[in-house]
């Protein structure tokens, strides 16, 4: 018989795709002798059954029976029972943290005969009366689908009603008629009278986490995060402890170092007389660790050694969850924790420092994406700011834009282009939408574990909490500090990294680890001077890229068509040239010579056009070729379609047509508009461009080819050490190739005995049509190297037109999950990539020692840079600015090659 319901004392943290990650790490601290309180998880495979079928597999309700039954023996209490009820808590738990998308339900159990055991057992009538109105209103909302602002207003209602300031001053008289509220509103909305039955409570509960898989934030989360819709999560039944027993109890967060800066030490908050879901959704603001101390010492000194305990035994940063009832600790959940880019860089290294992990290590606990969170630039220290309050900085960065007041406006506006900061009292899991919209997020409440911390650190965005100063009013869609009104729309700035918030435009300045890449260790270091975050987090950087570049097979080119981009780009780290756009040099001024060669119908008018353009194309190589001196720069001949070098049929038509109106058109515009007709084309970019215009306008690539060799002799009589490559674009059989080479050979050859040089440049092609792949082993006979064109192979083979598509239906396709991911942002692996390993297969069965690299944008993709290692290609490139987080990536890479073929 299958099983779907492992106690936590089967578990370990081992077992996240059978158990989830909370269900597994219960199992880990219950092995660990930690207090734990007893419960079960229900597997994720339950929970794709239930997504499959539409109902629970026929054998779980009998194993919840049992797990409940083994609590019930354990503690001799009856769930739900009249005297010493029961209580259980419901969780969501999926294989990847996704904190705050589904669902929890508090105190199942409780009911109008419990709620008096309760009482009884506790010698507490309030903290009973509180925890059956917090079942009503979490059941209410979670399960039973009803507006969870008709409980909020009743609440609040009550307590303007009796001068309550907060819900602890709510007495049980209060909350027993709340309660009677709160059912009121259950009945009226579903027809139906809140549920007596405890185990219904249960079995409804896990339905309704079940469902919250696909609730319209989840999905939209695990889009973001690139989480597969396929894996379901676990529910874990967990015996009740109670925060909200008196000034003796309460609730908290802590992280066994600080997630925001990655600074050693103890760092989260505590709520008394509370229970859990209080402090992570922010609704009152929240102590200290070290106010705990002074409330509790002997409950802190036991959390502080168990958090010292799992940290060692996880080797990782790790968020806690944690209870205290009535002076006794319990442990509710931990994980290794969300953290911002600049902590997981100094967190990594520091772990190396104490013994935990290595070097390898190190360099897995850190991605691309948080080194290209690193490279944004931050707030001038020094320029002149108007600042209206400072609260706590949740997630680093510098955020600029118009503060609007709810998700749907922020989400509205950035569609539109416009830079926002969603500023909410506090956030809740249905505004996630607009929090992956805004550039920052401003909460007036909450701590630096609430609901919009956590996520805004794992999503990277900047973020600022607590800021109480701030009275947000978001029906009049303003909020007001020391009397200053801040209206929808007015532009505001946040500090992610000192909790600032400033009105208007504040300047920035470039990252210190630009700085780093740029210029140097020493530079950055004495730049940053006294600021000791900074230098660590720079010293962190160079640490973990050193050790990429080490261990890295792929080497990392870049893409770039001048010799700026050129000399950044090896400033950066860039390994040569791995595609420049030679089109991109015949705009301007030199267009017109492109047109008149293209156009011209007689060799005199030809040889004048191309005479004009050598020299200017030889200059373009002496200054790439200086920039890249004595490493690999791969020249591309030229690719775009006719149309772009020719003058606009339409305009052109209508220019032409106007003078026949007013009196006759000049003989060139009727010479120039037949030409432009008989060249038109219905679908340029699959038409006469790359190979086939080379082929078809004589001397076009002749004369590129000349100025590269030239240009390479030049340098080479100057002592210098040019390295170009011939790469001819758009290939799709061996014949195209084969002509082009031998021209080229022709003209290489004769350039070298022309200037008394040896020059050797190789020739290649672009893979970038789905014949070429496919016919890959007899191009190489002709091709010394292939680089993959993944963008045009991508358009091809999808049959995709991308500046169409993306902005037509992507969107609907990733809702719909035919993608997760746009394939022109991180590669297609099973149809793309698997062209690309084809092409890589067949191209060495021709030419073993053959050159493979990639050229396309997804040379810069994390993902993407680890598959093309995966296929053997031998150097990526990519835009100057990615360069570092190619490297980077390139080391992980690597790692997760060798530990593969370890595992």
């Amino acid at each position: 018989m299958p099983k779907y319901v492992y106690s936590f004392t089967e578990g370990n943290k081992d077992q996240k795709d059978l158990l989830g990650g909370k269900g597994a790490n219960l199992g880990e601290m219950t092995g660990l002798g930690l207090p734990v309180p007893p419960g079960f998880t229900i597997t994720t495979e339950a929970c794709r059954y239930y997504m499959h079928h539409g109902e629970n597999p026929a054998e779980l309700a009998e194993q919840v029976s049992a797990a409940i039954a083994a609590l019930e023996e354990r503690f001799g209490r009856k769930l739900g029972g009249a005297t010493e009820p029961l209580l259980v808590s419901v969780r969501s738990g999926a294989k990847f943290s996704m904190p705050g998308m589904m669902e929890t339900v508090l105190n199942v159990g409780l009911n109008d005969e419990s709620v008096h055991g309760l009482a009884a057992f506790a010698n507490d009538e309030r903290f009973a009366w509180d925890s059956y109105r917090r079942l009503i209103q979490m059941f209410g909302k979670t399960v039973l689908g009803i507006d969870g602002d008709l409980f909020a207003s009743a609440l609040d209602a009550k307590k303007a009603a009796v001068g309550a300031t907060s819900d602890v001053d709510l007495t049980a008289e209060d909350l027993k008629a709340l309660v009677d509220t709160f059912k009121a509103i259950v009945a009226s909305e579903t027809g139906q009278a809140f549920p007596q039955d405890p185990r219904a409570q249960v079995d409804a509960a896990v339905i309704a986490v079940f469902n919250s898989w696909n609730t319209e934030r989840a999905v939209l989360y695990r889009r973001r995060e690139k989480i597969s819709d396929e894996l379901g999560t676990a529910v874990n039944v967990q015996c009740m402890v109670f925060g909200n027993l008196g000034p003796d109890s309460g609730t908290g967060v802590a992280f066994t170092r600080n997630p925001a800066t990655g600074q050693r030490g103890h760092y989260g908050d505590y709520l008394p007389n509370a229970q859990g879901e209080d402090v992570v959704a922010g609704i009152r603001n929240t102590l200290s660790l070290d106010d705990f101390e002074k409330i509790d010492k002997a409950s802190h000194d036991t959390l502080l050694a168990i958090m010292s305990t799992l940290e060692t035994h996880y080797r990782d940063l790790c968020d806690i969850e944690f209870t205290v009832e009535r002076g006794q600790l319990w442990m509710l959940q931990t994980r290794v924790g969300k953290r911002t880019a600049s902590a997981a860089f100094k967190i990594a290294t520091q772990l190396v420092d104490e013994g935990l992990i290595d070097m390898d290590t190190a360099l897995d606990r850190v991605t691309g994406e948080q080194l290209s969170n690193l490279m944004f630039p931050q707030f001038d220290a020094k320029a002149p700011k108007t600042r209206l309050t400072k609260a706590m900085a949740a997630s680093p960065g510098a955020a600029v834009g118009a503060a609007v007041f709810d998700s749907p406006t922020a989400q509205a506006w950035a569609a539109e282009g416009k830079t926002v900061i969603l500023v909410r009292r506090e956030t809740n899991p249905d505004d996630l939408g607009g929090m992956i919209a805004s550039a920052g997020i401003l909460t007036a409440r909450g701590g630096k574990t609430s609901h919009a911390a956590v996520v805004a650190r794992g999503m990277g965005t900047t973020c600022v909490v607590g800021a109480d100063a701030l009275d947000v009013d978001p029906v009049a869609r303003q909020f007001t500090v020391d009397g200053k009104v801040v209206k929808e729309g007015d532009v505001i700035a946040i500090d992610g990294t000192t909790g600032e918030v400033f009105l208007g435009q504040v300047p920035v300045v470039p990252s210190p680890v630009v700085q780093y890449l740029e210029e140097g260790l020493d530079k950055a270091l004495a730049a940053v001077g006294d600021d000791g975050d900074a230098a660590d987090l720079v010293m962190s950087v160079h640490r973990i890229l050193t050790h990429a570049d080490e261990v890295r097979r792929l080497k990392v080119r870049a893409n770039a068509d001048n010799a700026e981009d050129a000399a950044r780009a090896r400033r950066l780290g860039a390994q040569g040239i791995g595609l420049c756009r030679t089109e991109h040099q015949f705009l301007g001024d030199r267009r017109v010579l492109i047109e008149r060669l293209i156009l011209a119908r007689e060799a005199e008018a030809k040889k004048s056009a191309l005479d004009a353009l050598l020299p200017l194309q030889r200059q373009d190589f002496i200054e790439l070729f200086t920039a890249m001196d004595g490493l690999h720069s791969t020249v591309r001949l030229i690719d775009p379609p006719l149309h772009e070098f020719l003058p606009d049929l339409t305009t052109l038509s209508v220019r032409v047509a106007t003078a026949e109106v007013q009196g006759g058109a000049a003989p060139e515009d009727l010479e120039l508009l037949a030409a432009v007709e008989r060249m038109h084309e219905a679908n340029p970019m699959l038409g006469t461009r790359g190979v086939r215009l080379g082929l078809v306008v004589k001397g076009l690539f002749e004369l590129q080819v000349q100025a590269i060799a030239e240009a390479a002799a030049q340098l080479i009589k100057e002592g210098k050490d040019p390295r170009p490559e011939v790469m001819v674009p758009l290939v799709g059989s061996y014949v195209e190739l084969d002509l082009v080479r031998e021209q080229a050979e022709r003209i290489i050859a004769e350039v070298a005995e022309r200037e008394g040089v040896t020059l050797q440049i190789p020739i290649g092609c672009m893979i970038e049509l789905p014949r070429a792949a496919l016919t890959a082993d007899e191009i190489a006979r002709a091709a010394e190297f292939f680089s993959f064109g993944t963008n045009d192979l991508t358009q091809t083979t999808w049959g995709f037109s991308r500046d169409d598509v993306e902005g037509k239906f992507f969107t609907e396709y990733i809702a719909n999950g035919i993608f997760q991911v746009s394939p022109f942002e991180s590669i297609d692996q099973r149809g793309v990539g698997q062209l690309v390993q084809i092409a890589v297969e067949k191209g060495r069965s021709t030419r073993p020692e053959i050159g493979l690299g990639v050229c396309g944008e997804h040379g810069g993709d994390p993902e993407s840079i680890h598959f093309f290692n995966r296929a053997g290609l031998a150097y990526v490139s990519c835009s100057p600015f990615r360069v570092p987080i190619a490297r980077l990536e390139a080391g992980r890479a690597a790692i997760e090659v060798e530990g593969s073929a370890t595992a």
